[in-house]
């Protein structure tokens, strides 16, 4: 039986979805698998403090609540790497081969960025008592003004306008089935899945670390959500989130 978004709530506009699932969470009023979709947000969150910003009713902007108590907080990382496969698998159906995961958790089509993902957890007592996992996620918006040619959504890849509410249900079914192989004990099938869909892996990148460029090869991410890569000479090394940017090909 499908437990995420049987509930699904709809609302016309609010500052956040993370930030409303979190509010019913604190009031006691949220549980497992509880969907919030917003057709506008007027305080959208990206991942370091970012804003997401999307036109009215032409994104899946929605937070779905976890119960993830089966994982330790230190293994969030293959939280954030189900929901990145689920949001790929679903992207994949309809724009094709091109889609990847963007490390940590962005999903790209070829080089263009088509939606992210922000998980926020509640702990307590080294616990995991909640996450919300937020997704925002391009459908029809047919330009991106002001963001230059980076973005990207699904009716600009496939010339189609599509059922928002429904991709979003849809979207649902394709998280449901990635978390469930995670807490059956999935762990390393999700890990081997995320490195497969993995964004310019084995392909040389430039990446920023403080004031530092580096010319390298993605080889990977490891279970605790590192980035592998191999740099000049054949080094290898790793690299945690947030210690690097990447710094893109125009397209």
């Amino acid at each position: 039986m499908q437990s995420f978004c049987r509930s699904f709530t709809q609302l016309p506009t609010i500052d956040s979805t993370n930030n409303y699932a979190m509010r019913l969470i604190h009031a006691r009023l949220a549980k497992h698998g509880d969907a919030f979709f917003a057709l506008e947000q007027t305080e959208g969150k990206g991942q370091r403090g970012r804003v997401w910003e999307s036109k009215k009713g032409e994104s899946i902007l929605m937070s779905i609540v976890l119960t993830p108590s089966f994982l330790a907080p230190m293994q969030s990382f293959l939280l954030s790497a189900a929901i990145a496969l689920g949001t790929y698998d679903f992207f994949r159906k309809y724009g094709g081969d091109g889609t990847r995961i963007k490390w940590p958790n962005d999903i790209y089509y070829n080089d263009r960025k088509a939606g992210g993902i922000l998980i926020e957890n509640r702990i307590q007592a080294k616990k995991w008592q909640f996450a919300v996992a937020g997704l925002g996620v391009n459908i029809n918006q047919p330009d991106f003004s002001g963001y230059g040619n980076r973005p990207v959504s699904l009716r600009q890849i496939t010339g189609i306008e599509y059922d928002v509410i429904g991709l979003a249900k849809e979207l649902c079914m394709f998280l449901e089935e990635r978390y469930s192989i995670l807490e059956g004990g999935g762990e390393t099938l999700i890990l081997r899945s995320y490195n497969d869909a993995l964004y310019k892996r084995n392909e040389g990148v430039r990446l920023k670390r403080a004031d530092t460029i580096l010319n390298a090869v993605v080889k990977g991410v490891d279970d605790d959500g590192q980035l592998i890569i191999e740099t000049a000479g054949g080094h290898e090394e790793k690299c945690a989130w947030g210690t690097v940017e990447w710094l893109l090909p125009d397209v």
